[in-house]
């Protein structure tokens, strides 16, 4: 089950900057579009638009990450809402804002302006709950790999701290989502 999601992460990522033909389906055992997932390229946001790019300002890789953090809260308070659930959306909602509270003094500390939330423009359409378990797992795995890209580059102490403890608790949140994908 695992090495699903891996194999769909990481279309998604080869995808983003490509046009595909499309009379093939590259995602067949995923039951959500591509188009749905990942519109990449009219997309300036979150970790979608990060994983585009190879080297980062300071800049970019706390806006992204503020971005990316701001969509998942905002995406999972929708799910509770829309479908009447609370586990285990509302566990990782909270951490969401912890996750937006760890980010914000960096701003500070780096001189940068906070940028407002958008969040709402960004999230996909959820069809089911079972999409919104689906949506999770591709959202956290593509978080992930946003914080493994910013891992890469020469970075303060201090944004290696953040960025690792936020990539630490988008894998708690992965596992979470794919417990719950059938």
């Amino acid at each position: 089950m695992k090495n699903k999601w891996i194999i769909i992460a990481v279309t998604l990522i080869a995808l983003s900057g490509c046009e595909t033909d499309p009379t093939l389906d590259t995602t067949p055992e995923l039951e959500i579009p591509l188009t749905e997932i990942a519109p990449i390229e009219t997309t300036s946001w979150g970790s979608l638009s990060a994983l585009n790019d190879e080297v980062y300002t300071t800049e970019e890789m706390l806006v992204y990450a503020l971005q990316d953090e701001y969509s998942a809260r905002s995406e999972y308070m929708v799910i509770m809402d829309t479908y009447d659930v609370t586990k285990p959306f509302s566990n990782i909602k909270e951490s969401e804002e912890t996750h937006i509270a760890l980010l914000l003094p960096l701003f500070g500390s780096y001189g940068i302006e906070l940028i407002d939330d958008d969040s709402l423009k960004y999230l996909h359409q959820i069809e089911s709950l079972e999409e919104a378990y689906e949506i999770g797992v591709i959202a956290e795995i593509n978080n992930i790999a946003m914080y493994n890209a910013f891992l890469t580059q020469d970075l303060p102490s201090d944004l290696i701290d953040a960025f690792t403890k936020l990539r630490d608790a988008s894998e708690n949140h992965l596992a979470a989502f794919e417990k719950h994908v059938s």
